[in-house]
């Protein structure tokens, strides 16, 4: 899903962008391999295309027989008692433009009183009128983003609108136990995408003050309960040995995610940066944590770069199918580096992204095994000095938010995971020779892009009340749990 014009993520369920139907996920081959696949978690990969019904995006049009839950993510937005953060700086200029034309509008009604000003009462009421009408035409979205954003669906039909951030978690987790037990008996697939450990960090009373981190560390243990639940409920069913397991996160902590009791978005240790930045250690690198017993021996530590893209071949060669031949896939199946035949990952080169821009490569070269680093740009950090874009939701990724390096910069990570001391031609006597190598394979990875709709396009990210999805009769949308009129 390409993201240029300052979009990285889709704004709206009632938007147009989305997972083109084009695309082959994991669940649709395993689908076909006869596997059940279930989804319980967010999705944020959108909804509709043309009607409320089409549903061209969801995940049961993806590969997946089941879904339970958000079609959207988690925003501050859901928690009545957080500010806006949906396209909140477009928001506020509106609000602006707003005031100041009402502003004027009252303004030349006060000189018609006065006698200052000669104009007639009919085109003081249509100005008026016009200012009300931009009002109410971007208020109509922005106004109830928590009723269209944040609702929870199962299959095609939402069941919360909107929903309770308090209880999410119980049926999250009953969702995700009940899904196995129905499905122990066959091969089946479960990707659980957990609303943990995302803001507004909503946290049941049982673990509040639990932690001695703050409201996210309490959040962090609600997410280890709900990941022990679900194992115990696999064990429960005798399906320990059977099944394999694999728990991660899309990105490092959030560091720009703070509030007047500090922060919000984790720590990434000694790596630099967060969330949203394409390129430097803190944003990418992530933990990988296996289970299969009989299989996979415990305790095992692995030392090498691989991708969440590597999620993809590993799933369907486990699952017994093929990966596309019509296209070329990123990912290399973790099996071989899992099961210890192989010692060394499949990828020597990782090219790393924000949004469409390409901000870092790394290459990890086998017979020396120095893990190289080349940053060709990095987001300028605000205030100076600190390590992350405060006063913004996330680092942009382009324009005069990122400074484009010319050399680039080269990090030797087996010495520097920290990316605190960038190597200058005159110490590191293979400076030219490693940037000539990244850059041979990089123009080598530029020839098998191909171009692709620009799903994050104004025209896809726009909020549109005809694709909005709704329990009830537009825009009367409301309901509690499993579709019953809300008394709300």
């Amino acid at each position: 899903m390409e993201a240029h014009d300052g979009y990285r993520a889709l704004q709206w369920n009632g938007g147009s962008g989305g997972l083109p139907e084009n695309e082959t996920t994991f669940a649709r081959i395993l689908q076909q391999q006869g596997y059940a696949t279930g989804l319980i978690g967010k999705w944020h990969q959108g909804v509709n295309c043309e009607s409320r019904t089409d549903h061209c995006h969801h995940p049961l049009n993806h590969g997946f027989d089941y879904f339970y839950g958000m079609p959207f993510t988690l925003v501050n937005d859901c928690d009545p008692g957080r500010p806006p953060e949906v396209d909140a700086s477009t928001r506020g200029r509106l609000w602006f433009y707003t005031q100041v034309a009402a502003l004027g509008v009252l303004t030349v009604a006060l000189g018609k009183i006065c006698g200052l000003i000669s104009v007639p009462w009919k085109a003081v009421l249509g100005a008026a009128s016009l200012v009300f009408l931009f009002f109410v035409s971007w208020y109509a979205s922005f106004g109830f983003v928590r009723r269209w954003n944040c609702i929870l669906m199962r299959n095609h039909d939402v069941t919360e609108q909107p929903m309770v951030l308090e209880r999410t978690a119980h049926l999250m987790l009953q969702e995700a136990v009940s899904y196995i037990e129905r499905n122990k008996h066959g091969p089946f697939l479960l990707f659980v995408s957990l609303l943990h450990v995302h803001i507004p960090l909503v946290t049941t009373k049982q673990f509040l003050g639990k932690s001695q981190h703050g409201l996210y560390g309490d959040n962090v243990e609600e997410m280890d309960w709900l990941v022990g639940e679900i194992l115990q409920a696999i064990e429960e069913n005798g399906l320990k040995n059977t099944t394999f397991t694999y728990f991660t996160s899309d990105h490092g902590g959030h560091l720009e995610a703070r509030d007047e009791r500090g922060q919000l978005g984790g720590w990434n240790g000694i790596f630099r940066g967060g969330k949203g930045m394409g390129g430097w250690e803190g944003g990418i690198r992530v933990p990988g944590i296996f289970r299969w017993p009989g299989v996979l021996p415990a305790g095992r530590v692995i030392h090498e770069p691989t991708s969440l893209m590597d999620v993809f071949p590993t799933v369907v060669e486990l699952g017994g199918g093929h990966v596309p031949q019509d296209r070329v896939i990123d990912g290399r199946s973790l099996v071989p580096l899992l099961q210890g035949t192989a010692e060394h990952s499949a990828h020597e080169f990782l090219f790393h992204y924000c949004g469409k821009y390409l901000h870092a490569a790394r290459w990890h070269e086998k017979d020396s095994g120095r893990l190289w680093k080349v940053h060709y740009m990095t987001p300028r950090f605000h205030p100076k000095g600190a390590g992350a874009c405060h006063g913004q939701g996330v680092c942009p990724c382009s324009g005069d938010g990122v400074t484009q390096h010319s050399p680039p910069l080269l990090f030797d990570l087996s010495r520097d995971p920290s990316e605190t001391r960038p190597l200058p031609p005159g110490s590191e006597p293979r400076y030219h020779a490693v940037l000539a190598r990244v850059q041979e394979a990089l123009e080598q990875h530029r020839r098998t892009l191909s171009p692709v709709p620009p799903q994050f396009s104004l025209g896809n990210i726009v909020w549109k009340p005809w694709l909005q999805p709704c329990c009830g009769t537009f825009p009367l949308c409301a309901c509690t749990q499993d579709g019953d009129p809300s008394e709300a």
